[in-house]
């Protein structure tokens, strides 16, 4: 039986090969709660003090080191698990305060808290009506009629 080659199916193939390669060392999730964002990354086994995290503008950069432990004379059977650095990074919106980031290092699972900024918060208008509405502060008024004496 004739096998037919299609390159479409063996780059598709090769593509979710590098995702998952990339994917497998700092898998995360990230949702909003309120006004913060909560990413959440596994990092198991790894030192939380080999995890580094810094804002460089609207850049959030993770950086994790895992050291595999093995005694000389060790004879492998199945080593799955990897070593070495992880590294991820994400661009922040505007709208957050980076200066309010805090960061959590639990049961192999580092939570990352990203407040929203107070300017980016939803905020309710009051509608005023009536005479009793006024158009801008006093300070306004008055520069308005200043312009148009």
């Amino acid at each position: 039986m004739a096998t037919r080659f299609d390159p479409f199916r063996e780059l598709d193939r090769f593509a979710q090969t590098l995702r998952s390669e990339t994917l497998r060392g700092m898998p995360m999730d990230l949702y909003r709660q309120d006004d913060r964002y909560v990413l959440s990354v596994d990092l198991p086994g790894i030192d939380p003090g080999s995890v580094d995290i810094d804002v460089d503008g609207q850049l959030l950069t993770i950086r994790a080191e895992r050291t595999l432990r093995g005694a000389d004379g060790v004879q492998w059977l199945t080593r799955e698990r990897e070593g070495g650095s992880f590294l991820r990074q994400l661009s922040l919106g505007q709208g957050l305060d980076t200066e309010g980031i805090t960061a959590h290092y639990e049961n192999g699972v580092l939570t990352v808290l990203i407040p929203v900024s107070e300017k980016a918060k939803p905020r309710r208008i009051e509608v005023q009506s009536g005479s009793s509405a006024s158009l801008g502060s006093s300070s306004e008024q008055r520069e308005a009629e200043a312009v148009s004496a």
